[in-house]
């Protein structure tokens, strides 16, 4: 089986074909169905990096008979690509096409059909969502500039206000095109809830992971959406860094821990809804649950925005929890799990503390040991003088 490698352009598609452990031809197309026409009607395994078009590709090349293969893109410097500095599309089609030949690809997990209409519903009512806040932000702004101001209140009554306020007819001439947007987004929003109401329904585990403090059907979905699988996580550490919640790490060449920031790796919107969701956790969770409990605790130690990121970590980890046993959230097993934790922790730490006084024993007798040597070469050198 032929091995080919795709660099996906804006405007064109190159690709490179190796057989037999040499390039065969390279080219240029600028469609997809000229790809295809020009791989011709024995089957290949094709590569190319994740991206937005990729899940048609993906379809496109499994429905023409091809071995599609989605690349992990966090990890392409390992198959060669931009190596030495020089980095064409043609350069990175040959190397992804070298990588499938030695049978090196880093594959990418690619979702589910449902899932991936779940993941556009979302990001569409995403982009609605920004689109009526910045027309608000706008229309706030103009009011301001004419000396006006227009009383606080949520998105969703946001148009009834405005008609409410007593506004001059030339200020509403000015901010009408833009309630026309706001009026429309909103109608738009409405009916995409009800759509996405209608996807959740068929999906179980959402209304399961509704079950967890501070998540609501919008951060389940999301999340779903995104991990597609709960199988596919072996912890919720992974979990967590596959999210991009777990901090950077530098320790080579270097005594001991060194931690920072998290990654930030994987999906921003996931992440960015974890960490809201963390927010209400530590702002109006119950006093009797742990979690709210340890969150708020570590709020005061450190500081509340390390707190919302440490808390929105361990909802990464308990809603794979919840999903991957189908139980709904226990606030006493997770209870009862983070005694276990703790005390795994001052197992830990009376080791260290066991281990350092060891250390510092050793140190004194070494230390008492060179005084003696010291003490007895002056006395030698003074009785040879």
């Amino acid at each position: 089986m032929k091995s080919v490698g795709l660099d996906l352009g804006t405007r064109k598609i190159s690709y490179c074909v190796i057989d037999a452990g040499r390039i065969e031809h390279r080219g240029t197309v600028g469609s997809l169905d000229e790809l295809v026409t020009a791989l011709g009607p024995h089957a290949a395994r094709v590569a190319f990096e994740a991206c937005r078009e990729a899940w048609h590709v993906h379809a496109t090349l499994r429905d023409s008979g091809h071995t599609p293969l989605l690349i992990d893109t966090t990890r392409v410097r390992h198959i060669g690509i931009g190596q030495h500095g020089r980095k064409t599309d043609r350069l990175d089609a040959e190397a992804i096409a070298w990588a499938v030949e030695r049978n090196q690809i880093p594959l990418a997990h690619v979702l589910s059909p449902a899932r991936q209409q779940l993941r556009i519903e979302l990001l569409t009512r995403r982009g609605l969502m920004e689109t009526r806040s910045q027309m608000v932000t706008t229309v706030r702004g103009i009011v301001r500039s004419q000396g006006l101001r227009i009383p606080t209140c949520d998105a969703d009554v946001f148009i009834d206000k405005v008609r409410a306020c007593k506004l001059p007819d030339s200020v509403r001439a000015l901010i009408e095109p833009l309630l026309s947007v706001v009026l429309v987004a909103h109608q738009q929003l409405c009916t995409l809830d009800e759509r996405i109401e209608q996807l959740c329904a068929r999906e179980p585990a959402i209304e399961q992971l509704t079950t967890v403090p501070g998540v609501g059907l919008l951060v389940a979905a999301m999340f779903v959406s995104v991990l597609d699988e709960a199988k596919r996580f072996r912890s919720g550490r992974q979990v967590a860094s596959y999210l991009g919640l777990v901090p950077l790490e530098k320790t080579s060449g270097l005594p001991g821990q060194r931690l920072g920031a998290i990654t930030k790796h994987g999906n921003g919107y996931a992440r960015a809804l974890l960490v809201q969701a963390a927010w209400v956790v530590l702002r109006c969770g119950d006093a009797s649950d742990p979690l709210p409990r340890w969150g708020r605790a570590l709020a005061k130690r450190r500081s509340k925005r390390v707190a919302a990121i440490a808390v929105a970590r361990r909802l990464a980890c308990i809603l794979w929890a919840v999903w991957k046993r189908s139980v709904a959230y226990d606030p006493e097993h997770v209870a009862e799990l983070s005694a276990q934790g703790l005390e795994r922790s001052a197992d830990v730490i009376t080791s260290q503390a066991a281990s350092l006084r060891r250390k510092a024993t050793k140190d004194r007798d070494r230390t008492a040991r060179l005084r003696r040597r010291r003490t007895a070469a002056a006395r030698w050198s003074l009785c040879m003088t």
